[in-house]
């Protein structure tokens, strides 16, 4: 379990050093060609030290690497940091795990989630993230609540993006029949739903209580998936006050295979849009 800005760095070192094995170059050799001592360009593959934008470009000229998809790719991993995002404005309400989240979520190509208890913050409403804030974060002023619901929705705007995140959620039935914000709110949030799951990259499923004991019992946990480079998948698990990431092999085998299993006993997602429209009341 790392910490996403040393999960970070590690998968953007294996890349890297995976582009020099293709060039045929020792650690050694790459350093000389671009004129840095040896430890450096080791502590950058093992990610123990944090690599700039134009470092990376730097490697990937030694190594004759002319992928323009990869290079933008390899550019946005080691300058996220560095440049931040929308979301920096907002550093005094979030704490570093949710903008690292945040930024895993803008970069994914997919992402497969399983929920348990609340409703997927990409697939919210503005009324039920600022009721599920307040009941979760009692302490917060109220334009501290404020700022989370806009950091909230402003979040959805992968789903808009071009091309857009590629999402899928199994929901159980318990994220459904919880009263958040009372029925007026739920019940626009269950249309939202609704709504939302008629995008073509939207997948929604409903875990039905009639499926009983199930490996997501355990709790909710999302997949990042990235474009071009499997070795940069995540699972990320998220906790009251912290998220932890998982990004080792047998992690990602793990945990794919429980959302194959969870799925495979959900609802198919048309038959999940009709239930929920029933549960909304408007079936």
């Amino acid at each position: 379990m790392q910490h996403m800005p040393a999960v970070r760095r590690r998968k953007l070192g294996t890349e890297l050093r995976r582009q020099r094995d293709l060039a045929g170059l020792t650690s050694g050799e790459a350093a000389r060609l671009v004129g840095w001592h040896q430890s450096k360009v080791s502590r950058i593959e093992t990610g123990r030290s944090s690599v700039r934008p134009e470092d990376v470009a730097t490697l990937l000229d030694a190594y004759g690497v002319g992928d323009l998809e990869l290079r933008e790719l390899l550019d946005a991993l080691a300058g996220e940091g560095a440049r931040g995002g929308w979301w920096q404005e907002y550093r005094e309400v979030l704490p570093s795990t949710y903008r690292d989240f945040i930024t895993l979520e803008t970069d994914a190509r997919r992402a497969r989630t399983l929920e348990t208890t609340v409703v997927p913050g990409l697939l919210q409403t503005p009324a039920y993230a600022r009721e599920l804030t307040r009941s979760v974060l009692p302490q917060l002023a109220p334009r501290q609540v404020e700022a989370l619901v806009d950091v909230r929705i402003a979040r959805q705007a992968v789903l808009r993006a071009d091309p857009p995140l590629e999402l899928w959620a199994v929901l159980d039935e318990a994220v459904l029949r919880r009263g958040v914000g009372g029925p007026e709110v739920m019940a626009a949030q269950l249309r939202h739903l609704v709504d939302i799951g008629s995008l073509p990259h939207v997948r929604l499923q409903v875990l039905p209580f009639s499926a009983g004991g199930h490996i997501g019992v355990t709790g909710p946990f999302v997949i990042f998936s990235f474009p071009r480079i499997a070795d940069l998948d995540v699972v990320v698990l998220d906790h009251l006050t912290s998220s932890l990431y998982l990004d080792r092999k047998e992690d990602l085998r793990a945990y794919s295979a429980a959302f194959d299993r969870l799925h495979s006993h959900a609802l198919p997602h048309e038959d999940s849009l009709v239930y929920i429209s029933s549960i909304a009341g408007t079936g």
